[in-house]
């Protein structure tokens, strides 16, 4: 019998994958430091096998403390976003250097994102003990003037996105209780200071809570300085996964990989006791009790979430009638129907009802997290729908909020007026469902939505909305570039390009700003770099309504031709032929499946038929 040697034996595809899965799964922020570093070991033999994730980017990191532990644990937990990064750390303490020398290996690098791994030792100015007031602002001023000046050199010659640190308050309190009253206490000069970098900093700028994260973790095991005089390290190595766990959600917020929906179990995980056996009197929810308080909790909590723009949705094993009883007769929850976008509580297996609820919400499977009490539901999804994030949640219920809190499911790049409008426009969407279920055909359905359209180019008012539309949209998203604000600013002021966003509305309410499309001139064609929609109102028209936007421009400038292209990803197929449906000719393919098209746009064009009415005609 011949026996395969290890050294030789190449793993199968399932094999891989399985792997892949269970590293994605295995990657919690509470990793300890030994098996983080376990699991780095085992990603790097993955990547031997020729495993390579969806989504690739280029990170720098500068800093003045050691940061190579840190750079393979944020590469780790970004490929548990299912992206690689390459990663260049700049040359030990040379954090400044590296910004203002033109010819740095930094800029060499050129990479998409730059991280400043600053902390408290790298302020240049702070205050001296009995300076007043005036002194004190003066030296916050120029604090928070270098750090300002770093990020428009960095994205002035890289056009980079940018994640600074916050400073963290060292431990210790020279001036004891008094801290917050003198102005000079270094405690209050770095609180100081954090606020004003979060306040000034600008849409390309995310500015990451280390000293929040210093104070959850408890301010002394932190700033264990014994790592810091023998090794240069930022914390305690301890502390690494989460630091690393961290700075990985913030990148991943910025290529659009954050969740988007957070799908709640009912029974023990919104309150407790089981609603089918113990009855509606019988749950424990409210006041009075220490779990039905936990309870009360958790619902805030994720109140909170849907209150800025996180869709909720019920994942339940219950009779329908049962499990929505609840919600509608007990006073002590806090969360109502209202609030959930998809409720499904029926006796089929959750792995399924949550590819039923992605369907419904029009969005990907790994857009959501799941929240259940039972291992043996958690254990079912992770296998059969391992796309699906699902945290570990623990015995107590009191530690829910904590859980998925810290697991950074939700890292928002930004939130704007839109989001917190979020759950009503997809209750509106299911009521525009309902409608067309009903109609007769797809003309009368849309006439009879009524709807109504703002078309123009991206203003002041539009342009965090669209930024954010840009950084996060992948499925109706012709090439999933990314374009940060500072970019979108220069498309604005450049009369080369052409910008537009469309803002619809109908009889069931307003969608917001549900399409972005940026084009620049090209010879005699009006080039189409970035074209994506939410994916809520497909079909209704809306492509229509702006190609004719698009083509009247091209016809303003005296433009023939409106190209375009298809770059395609895991995630996009729904657009392959998006171009061919809306007249446009192939031009050519490329090996990878990129398509290149063009429409001509001379005097024998037609606008495209459309329901839709434009009210800022």
């Amino acid at each position: 019998m011949t026996v395969k040697s290890k050294a030789t034996s190449v793993p199968d595809q399932a094999e891989l994958n399985a792997d892949v899965a269970d590293i994605r799964q295995s990657l919690s922020p509470y990793l300890s430091y030994s098996d983080a570093t376990a699991i780095v070991r085992r990603l790097k033999k993955l990547r031997k096998a020729g495993f390579k994730s969806g989504v690739r980017t280029k990170l720098s990191i500068l800093s003045n403390t050691t940061s190579s532990q840190l750079a393979s644990l944020i590469d780790a937990y970004l490929f548990a976003y299912n992206i690689d990064v390459e990663i260049e750390e700049a040359p030990y303490g040379l954090l400044r250097q590296q910004v203002l020398d033109p010819s740095s290996e930094l800029y060499s690098a050129a990479p998409d994102f730059v991280f400043l791994a600053s902390s408290y030792r790298d302020l240049l100015k702070t205050p001296l003990a009995g300076d007043d007031k005036e002194t004190v602002d003066a030296a916050l001023e120029e604090t928070v003037s270098e750090w300002e000046s770093f990020w428009t050199l960095l994205h002035d010659r890289l056009g980079c996105q940018i994640i600074q640190n916050n400073f963290d308050t060292p431990p210790w309190r020279a001036y004891g209780n008094l801290e917050p009253r003198f102005a000079g206490a270094l405690g209050n000069y770095i609180s100081r200071v954090n606020q004003a970098l979060c306040e000034r900093a600008p849409a390309w700028v995310s500015v990451y809570d280390l000293d929040g994260l210093a104070a959850n973790v408890g301010r002394w095991n932190w700033s264990d300085q014994r790592f810091f005089n023998l090794a240069k390290m930022p914390c305690g190595p301890e502390y690494m996964p989460r630091y690393a766990h961290g700075i990985a959600a913030q990148i991943a917020a910025r290529l659009g990989r954050s969740h988007k929906c957070l799908v709640l179990d009912l029974d023990n995980t919104l309150w407790g006791g089981v609603v089918g056996d113990d009855g509606l009197a019988g749950i424990n929810i409210g006041q009075g009790d220490a779990e039905g308080e936990a309870f009360v909790a958790f619902q805030s909590y994720a109140k909170s979430l849907a209150e800025r723009g996180i869709i909720l949705a019920v994942c339940s094993k219950n009779e329908d009638a049962n499990a929505r009883e609840p919600f509608e007769k007990r006073s002590e929850m806090v969360l109502k129907l209202d609030d959930i976008s998809s409720f499904v509580a029926n006796w089929e297996d959750k792995a399924g009802n949550l590819r039923r609820i992605a369907k419904e919400l029009n969005i990907g499977l790994d857009s959501l997290v799941f929240v259940d009490d039972n291992p043996a539901e958690r254990a079912l999804v992770r296998q059969l729908a391992p796309e699906v994030a699902v945290p570990e949640m623990p015995v107590d219920p009191a530690d829910y909020v904590r859980v998925l809190a810290e697991h950074c499911y939700f890292e928002p790049v930004s939130i704007n007026s839109e989001d917190f409008k979020r759950t009503e426009y997809y209750r509106a969407n299911a009521k525009r469902d309902q409608l067309a279920s009903s109609a007769g055909d797809i003309d009368g359905f849309l006439k009879s939505l009524d709807m109504r359209a703002w078309v123009g180019p991206i203003g002041e008012l539009e342009q965090e909305r669209s930024v954010q539309l840009i950084g996060k949209s992948n499925q109706f998203n012709l090439t999933t570039i990314r374009h940060a604000a500072g970019d979108v600013d220069s498309m604005r002021a450049d009369p080369n390009w052409f910008t537009c966003v469309i803002k619809l509305a109908d009889r069931f309410g307003d969608n917001g700003l549900i399409t972005v499309l940026l084009a620049k001139e090209d010879g005699d064609a009006l080039d189409i770099d970035t074209w994506l929609m939410s994916c809520r109102v497909l079909k209704r028209g809306v492509e229509n309504l702006m190609l004719n936007s698009v083509a009247e421009e091209a016809q303003k400038r005296g433009l023939k031709r409106v190209t375009g292209t298809y770059i395609p990803t895991a995630k996009n197929v729904l657009v392959k032929d998006h171009y061919a449906s809306l007249g446009f000719e192939q031009v050519n393919e490329a090996e990878n499946g990129t398509t290149h098209w063009s429409l001509s746009v001379d005097s024998d064009w037609a606008p495209l038929i459309h329901h839709i009415i434009k009210e800022n005609t």
